[in-house]
């Protein structure tokens, strides 16, 4: 079943209570296409790494974090190494007052409840309870997203496109230029008037996004720095540091420390082929 079609039916016959919660195996290239929902979700990979694209910023999620993706608004969610998914799925009168995409702090009391919430045999005030103290623990946290607009100008597109696929990649804008067929001037104001930034500092924006499921991950600074093309640790965390306001290091910390700990899935996949299994919703899986 595809993936759009797995939510509908899950949402369609949701639990006792207010909450979805769905966990599934997320494979390296697995994606789910942009969709919306009628529900609020929250997105959180209780162990590997996931992206989703929401209002034009890509968010990468540790399992420190969840996004916050409000009804309506088009998401689209990947991964880039194996990855359990968790979804929780909100009625829209659950508000938690964010209008636009959210990361959060999933500590380990909330963790447990969303585990607690995949119970079959909760009564309905137990299950109220818990719905209503998950939407009480939800802080927001304070970290800069890299947010990435991609031309739309076939000729630089073309090299976005490629800049992406290989972010190391060091040649110049006049070689891109020659590449494209594109005069060095004309690409240049090409990126400036498409996307705000010139040449350079898109490039650099590109390899610090391709830096973060790395660092997610727990890759060494220096790894991470030179898979993306950095020849030096130091070069990398400086640039790291210009645009986000923290170093790689404390990127993902801040919510790390508010949890107090760190720790692996709680959610093995339960089924022996070791295909998605949904956890709360019977036979059906949700994205």
């Amino acid at each position: 079943m595809e993936a759009g079609a797995m939510e509908r039916d899950a949402l369609q016959r949701p639990p006792h209570g207010e909450m979805l919660v769905v966990a599934l195996q997320v494979h390296v290239g697995d994606s789910f296409p942009a969709h919306r929902h009628e529900h609020h979700q929250l997105v959180w990979a209780s162990s590997g790494v996931l992206s989703v694209d929401a209002d034009g910023t890509r968010w990468t999620l540790a399992p420190n974090l969840a996004l916050w993706v409000p009804a309506g608004v088009e998401h689209a969610t990947s991964a880039s190494r194996p990855a359990s998914m968790f979804g929780v799925y909100l009625r829209p009168r659950f508000t938690a007052g964010w209008t636009s995409p959210t990361l959060v702090s999933v500590t380990p009391l909330l963790r447990e409840l969303f585990l607690h919430l995949t119970g079959r045999d909760l009564d309905d005030d137990t299950r109220r309870r818990a719905e209503h103290m998950v939407v009480d623990l939800l802080r927001p946290v304070d970290v800069t997203p890299l947010s990435l607009p991609v031309p739309s100008d076939p000729r630089a597109r073309s090299v976005a496109d490629a800049l992406l696929a290989s972010p190391a990649d060091d040649r110049s804008l006049d070689a891109w230029a020659a590449d494209v067929g594109a005069s060095v001037r004309t690409l240049s104001r090409l990126f400036l008037a498409e996307t705000g930034m010139g040449f350079s500092q898109w490039r650099t924006q590109a390899r610090l996004r391709a830096a973060l499921p790395g660092l997610a991950a727990g890759a060494t600074v220096r790894s991470v720095a030179r898979s993306v093309g950095y020849d030096t640790e130091s070069g990398f965390v400086a640039a790291f540091r210009r645009a986000t306001g923290r170093t790689p290091a404390t990127y993902f910390a801040s919510a790390e420390r508010s949890c107090g700990t760190t720790w692996s899935s709680p959610y093995p996949i339960d089924s022996a082929d070791g295909k998605p299994s949904a956890i709360a919703t019977g036979k059906s899986r949700a994205t």
